[in-house]
């Protein structure tokens, strides 16, 4: 196998790769229109984050069979463009996730001991001690904001120094805080209250962005510190700025920023009782050999005609079942959105049902899918490969079940997810490529592509809800794109009303809505 490295990576991953048997060629600093012409030649490429993967280069790429990421994030390579050519695309997750963690308690330690000031203080020539008067770790309360592979190295390291470690995650098992001792606690304000140092180790998602605001900044006790070593704009700077001129916030360590590079007149950078460093929290040796290490192994397991652990997409399907599995991935993967965000992200079970002809085809691609679905917007680093440990992680039980019958279709995908007393059922079926419809949720036939904006809502069968709920929406400038009513029984009762509109609501608007007489609730999901 020939193998094309294009950004650099450890000299241990390449000699690896070398004693494998593989011929592997450095050439960095490549334009498009240079790798364009090279790249026919390779079996694998190797790159980090500067060279950009693009469909043009993937088509151009004939003997192409795995494009590997020495890192976690694949925004740069066009994975929807590698699958359809079944080029399977692998990274690097949890490769640096000591790194980040140490780097977090490095930070954690020079905020409360002044350590830059100081150091800065004694080059200048001056021996001002009483100035920089820091305070003990043990013994204070840390609240670790995502217990993922970051958070999880963190909470150990807060536990080695004596402190009290108050953990918040919805999406994990209370086990999985004990094992290291530390508290889960039901919700964010309750550790934004008891937290003396707060430390955020969550994915940038609709959800968490600007999660850390002057609302929540409110809540915490006087004299907190604030660290973020995970992905900028979790924390609003502007609120954070205040919050540091009144004293309410004592200091805050950032790696990461709203805008990267930041601009040099950021307001926060003028601050003494702010540490900054530039998004290095996994930039070690250690890290980026480890990193390496994962790519090159997956590329010599590639080359051994073994599986790989980390592909962000598919493996290598035979072409006829590639073509037929394709779309009802793309379907178990909407709903498992849908069930997400209908059950709150918690869930306990999901029950995979294949029938007809899919019953018969390598449906466990179809079932991480529907994980992947599920977990994405609760967790990092989640592909097809990785949903699947991840559930067992969280203690999901996964159940597979197949029944040659179809009824009235060549093959159906019926997905049950439970949780704590509640179940969301949904089924779906494929008619071509780009045809994949969602046809029942719940009792409620229905039948539409999920695609766009949703609002799925709830409603009592009556006169008027309808028609209010276009007001609302009309007063808001949401244009309703097109409704389903998915009706059960006789007249009245409760229905099931389905909104694609063309811009996602906000949460104010959902809460008034599910203030409307006739509404029960209301979820909002992108598909």
């Amino acid at each position: 196998m020939k193998v094309l490295v294009t950004d650099p990576i450890s000299i241990e991953a390449i000699e690896k790769m070398k004693k494998a048997g593989l011929k592997v060629d450095l050439k960095q600093n490549l334009d498009k229109k240079e790798l364009i012409e090279i790249i026919p030649e390779y079996d694998a490429i190797i790159v980090r984050s500067q060279t950009k993967i693009t469909k043009d280069i993937i088509e151009a790429a004939k003997n192409l069979k795995i494009i590997g990421r020495a890192g976690t994030g694949v925004d740069n390579i066009d994975t929807e463009a590698a699958t359809q050519r079944g080029i399977v695309v692998v990274n690097a997750p949890g490769g640096n996730s000591i790194s980040a963690a140490e780097h977090t308690f490095a930070l954690i330690l020079s905020l409360v001991r002044k350590i830059p000031q100081a150091d800065k203080s004694v080059k200048s020539g001056k021996w001002d001690r009483k100035r920089f008067m820091g305070i003990e770790l043990r013994g204070k309360t840390i609240g670790v904001i995502g217990l993922g592979r970051v958070g999880y190295e963190v909470a150990k390291r807060a536990k080695a120094f004596e402190m009290n470690v108050l953990v918040y995650d919805p999406y994990i098992p209370p086990e999985r805080a004990k094992i290291i001792g530390a508290k889960l606690v039901g919700d964010l304000d309750e550790l934004l209250e008891k937290s003396d140092i707060i430390t955020i180790h969550v994915p940038k998602t609709k959800e968490t962005e600007g999660m850390i605001s002057r609302k929540e900044i409110e809540k915490m006790k006087d004299g907190v510190y604030i660290i973020n070593c995970a992905r900028g704009g979790i924390v609003n700077e502007k609120d954070l700025y205040e919050a540091l001129i009144k004293g309410k916030v004592a200091g805050a360590a950032l790696d990461v920023y709203e805008n990267e590079p930041p601009s040099p007149s950021n307001p926060l950078f003028k601050l003494e009782n702010v540490i900054t460093t530039p998004h290095i929290g996994a930039s070690t040796r250690e890290a980026q050999i480890s990193v390496g290490m994962i790519v090159a192994n997956e590329i010599i397991n590639m080359a051994k005609g073994l599986p790989v652990k980390n592909a962000v997409n598919l493996p290598s399907l035979e072409v006829t079942e590639f073509e037929y599995i394709m779309p009802y991935i793309k379907l178990a993967e909407k709903m498992g959105k849908i069930a997400c965000a209908r059950l709150g992200g918690k869930f306990k079970r999901v029950k995979v049902t294949f029938k007809g002809k899919l019953s018969g085809m390598r449906t466990e691609y179809i079932t991480r899918a529907t994980l992947k679905g599920l977990l994405e917007t609760i967790a990092t680093d989640v592909n097809l490969v990785s949903s699947l440990p991840l559930a067992k992680e969280r203690g999901i039980k996964v159940e597979e079940v197949r029944s040659e019958s179809s009824e009235v279709y060549e093959s159906l995908l019926e997905v049950s997810v439970s949780s704590n007393g509640k179940e969301l059922f949904l089924a779906g079926t494929c008619f071509s490529k780009e045809d994949y419809r969602i046809i029942k949720i719940d009792k409620y036939k229905v039948d539409f592509i999920p695609a766009g904006h949703y609002i799925m809502s709830l409603h009592e069968d009556k006169p008027g809800v309808i028609g209010r709920v276009g007001t609302l929406f009309g007063k808001h400038n949401i244009n309703i794109a097109g409704m389903i009513v998915g009706r059960y029984g006789e007249r009245g009762g409760v229905q099931l009303m389905l909104l694609l509109v063309d811009d996602p609501p906000t949460e104010e608007v959902l809460r008034k809505m599910t203030k409307l007489d006739g509404i029960i609730d209301a979820t909002y999901v992108y598909l």
